[in-house]
């Protein structure tokens, strides 16, 4: 198998791959939810497929560009959500930089997807908390958030093994897989 080292090619799988998420995102956006500040996280699975075939630096990309993208189609660029959703963003993936070495021999996708929910909804609970609503009573929220990040990390986790079993997407893994960063 040959390497293929074109970076204008990955550029391309990353713009795309953005795309898709922040497509995503505002779909999900527009879903009311039943409790404000919960939301399945669609989009995740996204970052999660691009870290598994592209690596943690490609994940990043993607990651960034679906943050500020969606926050500017939904007009929440510099909002407490955009800095919400960035920050559980960034937390996520630096406990997938941390894990990423035991996939897939010691964690799947699912593995991957729970510890990554919950850092993303206690680091969005922590800034809520310090920043935008210094409320006493506020961490009594917590443990209903964190089943929610539980749930919806379980969800997501189950969503990517099912895309990454994908024999059309297993074609692409494979060719990537040469190309990986990170």
């Amino acid at each position: 198998m040959t390497v293929n080292t074109d970076p204008v090619l990955a550029d391309r799988r990353i713009a795309a791959l953005a795309a898709l998420a922040i497509g995503l995102q505002v779909i999900e956006a527009a879903i009311p939810s039943p409790v404000p500040g919960i939301k399945p996280g669609l989009a995740n699975v996204i970052t999660l497929v691009v870290l598994v075939t592209l690596g943690w630096r490609a994940a990043l990309a993607v990651t960034l560009l679906r943050v500020v993208g969606a926050s500017l189609l939904l007009g929440t660029l510099l909002s407490p959500g955009f800095w919400l959703s960035l920050t559980g963003a960034l937390a996520a993936l630096a406990v997938l930089g941390a894990l990423l070495r035991l996939h897939p021999h010691h964690l799947s996708a699912l593995g991957l997807a729970v510890p990554a929910a919950i850092a993303h909804t206690l680091a969005q609970f922590l800034l809520a908390w310090a920043v935008i609503i210094p409320h006493p009573q506020l961490p009594l929220l917590l443990p209903p958030l964190l089943l929610a990040g539980l749930i919806t990390g379980v969800v997501t986790g189950i969503l990517t093994a099912s895309v990454l079993a994908d024999p059309r997407i297993q074609r692409h893994v494979r060719d990537s897989s040469t190309t990986q960063s990170g």
